[in-house]
């Protein structure tokens, strides 16, 4: 992290009768640090803003390969590396992704991995205008001393990492960690979780990665949404402090926020329109317009909700740009649709762009609505899900 250091001295000595000189009070300094990512502080705030791009959002295929395995044996797939790269090539090489998407969130394999022709895929992507990024935290382990909560583990040799997927042709990084209402959640979890936010993201801009900042709120639980907008302030209240202890360049990240809903289990479901004015609440109270993107996760809620949601946050400007880094909310239909078939290959990708369509248009305000199939209206969530 550069530096800027501003040192305020007074004079050490003086002259007394005969001669003789006195000590003064020691020298004043003050230390101004300013937040900055050292040499790559302008492709930062130039990556951030490419990805936060209007009608355009983040497609997210970091699924570990465990998790990437319970979604191909739900169409009755093999958990093989083949059919994982026959899975993601379908996905990255579909014909006019770039319109509606600006980002593209890999696992490890997938970022060094080739289509069955040899292009690399961060070539595919960067040929569409497609920002490569890549998952970079180890996962969740249970936090000592904690209500039965979570922290997440990566920080060990970080730095090397992040500067090995630059050179692979990454732009950008994302970490994911979680707080969960129905364990409290403790003051320790979300000091954890926001210092290890804080930490993560300084490693990842000091070698050229713009950080995607993920506090995921859980959905579990019969909470009412004023309870999630509650534990949501305190938890973003958390991370941009220290975020700004790090000397995080603000201009130089994206969050990847959940939206402010009820508990999945709570007795009344929440509108579109309740859920943006709840959700920019707690934004415009927390997050400095500095930021240039809010790129929302969908944790669990049906594609259909997913997009309304967005589009109610978009009927009015905002300070950032509004939009959606989603996973389940933008391959549930495609997954289903291939079937792990070639013949349904372009069948899949014409899925794939419907739905990425749809959020783009939610991102510009203008999603209505019409013509969606009871699939995609089937809610995704699991109590306790793990990537």
């Amino acid at each position: 992290m550069a530096m800027a250091t501003v040192k305020l001295s007074s004079p050490a000595t003086g002259l007394l009768a005969g001669g003789r000189t006195r000590r003064s009070a020691p020298a004043r300094r003050a230390t101004v640090i300013r937040a900055a990512a050292g040499s790559y502080s302008d492709e930062l705030v130039s990556t951030a803003k490419s990805v936060a791009s209007p009608g355009r959002g983040i497609l997210a295929i970091d699924e570990s390969n465990a998790t990437c395995g319970k979604r191909l044996a739900s169409i009755g797939l093999d958990n093989t590396e083949a059919n994982r790269q026959a899975y993601r090539q379908l996905l990255l090489t579909t014909a006019g992704l770039g319109e509606y998407i600006s980002g593209a969130i890999l696992f490890e394999e997938t970022l060094y991995q080739s289509t069955t022709d040899g292009k690399k895929f961060v070539d595919c992507l960067k040929d569409q205008n497609i920002m490569p990024g890549i998952k970079v935290d180890k996962g969740l382990v249970p936090l000592p001393g904690s209500n039965n909560e979570s922290w997440c583990q990566g920080l060990d040799g970080l730095a090397s990492r992040c500067a090995e997927y630059y050179k692979q042709g990454a732009r950008f990084a994302k970490w994911r960690t979680v707080v969960s209402i129905p364990c409290g959640p403790s003051a320790l979890a979300v000091k954890e979780a926001a210092w290890g936010l804080a930490r993560y993201a300084g490693i990842a801009q000091d070698n050229g990665l713009v950080p995607i900042v993920e506090p995921e709120i859980l959905l579990d639980g019969d909470h009412g949404i004023e309870r999630t907008l509650e534990v949501a302030e305190k938890v973003w209240s958390e991370v941009f402090f220290y975020l700004a202890q790090n000397n995080v360049l603000f201009e130089g990240i994206l969050l990847k926020p959940s939206m402010v809903t009820p508990g999945a289990e709570h007795k009344e479901k929440a509108s579109p329109e309740a859920i943006a004015k709840n959700t920019l609440t707690m934004l415009r109270r927390r997050v400095p317009p500095a930021v240039p993107g809010i790129m929302f996760l969908s944790g669990g809620q049906s594609e259909v909700e997913a997009t309304l949601n967005l589009n109610a946050m978009n009927q009015s400007p905002n300070p950032w740009h509004v939009s959606f880094s989603y996973a389940r909310a933008l391959q549930n239909s495609v997954l289903k649709t291939w079937q792990g078939r070639p013949e349904n290959v372009e069948a899949a990708q014409k899925a794939l762009l419907a739905r990425a369509k749809a959020n783009s248009q939610a991102q510009l305000g203008r999603y209505t609505g019409e013509g969606e199939s009871d699939e995609a209206k089937k809610g995704m969530f699991q109590k306790g899900y793990t990537y």
